[in-house]
């Protein structure tokens, strides 16, 4: 049965010859296919000029109605896709962050891990694959280690509070000076600056500083925690990190690096999230979320110089640490990349 009104039927007047009824879907069809003709079981029909007119309007109609539901399903779409506003979230959300922040900071005092890294760009020049191990205690002091797949010696970089020393072997160098001069040493000493920070994820070092001012960013399934330095005389506050927190989990999944300029120095993807260390049957959730620690580490230079990929085979929280694991810094033989 058609749900279409039924064509009324011609009168007497109307120069039409009516054969047969048939059905309106099989009229439609007919004025569709560009004439008022068909043959079907060897009849031959017409359609009153009436008919045409009927079925013209309800097509008009149709379209007209599918034209409106389109532009309807079109409007819902560019609704539903527009990129929301960034929500800057209450300062309570804030000081959640930061204390996470601490919380995990505070889980460990001191670290061993293996790790093997994939150097790309050129960013460390003696080579492109290493085997490494860190120790860490806190607050600052950090030893890498870099070999070759074979075990032979390819680097060690010695930090401490305030100072560092780069010994590069295999090229009978050894580059020393202040932590906050590391930028300045050249190409030779960047590699190890980015991998001190990528080592801050694992380690839990990046809490907020009492005189850093926080802010908090909704996005969607991420929150945005951006870090400002203390303001300087006459000049405002500097945005110098930014960290994306999962919002589920409030794990640290993406951190950026900002120079002075407020350009991207470096960009850190922090991956494949493990507890590490021996569950305490006493600790509750959020203590065993504290020692969950990204085993994969992938690391781009924000000046385009390639970037640096360190994936952890094993982790130890709270090792005993004896004073050679964390080496020693001397002076006696500091000298500057003369290449920066």
């Amino acid at each position: 049965m058609s749900c279409l009104p039924n064509a009324p039927i011609p009168e007497a007047g109307d120069q039409v010859v009516l054969l047969a009824r048939r059905p309106r879907t099989q009229e439609l069809s007919d004025v569709l296919m560009g004439g008022a003709r068909s043959m079907r079981a060897g009849k031959f029909h017409l359609v009153s000029r009436l008919s045409i007119e009927r079925w013209s309007k309800e097509w008009m109609r149709i379209t007209h109605h599918a034209s409106l539901i389109t532009a309807c399903f079109l409007v819902a779409g560019c609704a539903l896709f527009a990129p929301k506003e960034e929500t800057p979230l209450s300062q309570a959300k804030a000081d959640e962050l930061t204390a996470v922040l601490r919380q995990r900071e505070a889980a460990v005092q001191t670290m061993k891990g293996l790790f093997s890294a994939k150097v790309r760009g050129g960013l460390l020049p003696i080579a492109s694959r290493v085997e490494g191990a860190v120790y860490y205690k806190r607050p600052n002091a950090m030893r890498l280690r870099g070999f070759t797949p074979i075990g032979g010696e390819l680097f060690e970089f010695v930090q401490s509070d305030e100072a560092f020393v780069l010994r590069l072997p295999t090229m009978g160098r050894v580059l020393s000076g202040k932590r906050t001069e590391m930028s300045e040493m050249g190409k030779l000493a960047r590699p190890f600056q980015l991998s001190v920070w990528a080592m801050g994820g694992v380690l839990g070092i990046g809490s907020i500083a009492k005189d850093e001012r926080v802010k908090v960013i909704d996005e969607a399934e991420r929150y945005r925690l951006e870090v400002y330095a203390p303001a300087g005389t006459g000049q405002p506050q500097a945005l110098v990190r930014r960290l994306w927190f999962d919002r589920n989990t409030l794990l640290v999944v993406q951190e950026d690096r900002l120079n002075g300029a407020g350009d991207v120095d470096a960009t850190i993807h922090y991956e494949d999230f493990r507890p590490v260390g021996d569950p305490s049957p006493a600790a509750d959730q959020a203590a065993d979320q504290r020692l969950l620690r990204p085993f994969k580490i992938s690391l781009e230079d924000g000046h385009g110089q390639g970037s640096v990929q360190v994936t952890f085979h094993e982790i130890q929280p709270n090792p005993p640490l004896k004073v050679e694991d964390l080496g020693r810094i001397s002076f006696h033989r500091s000298e500057r990349d003369p290449q920066s």
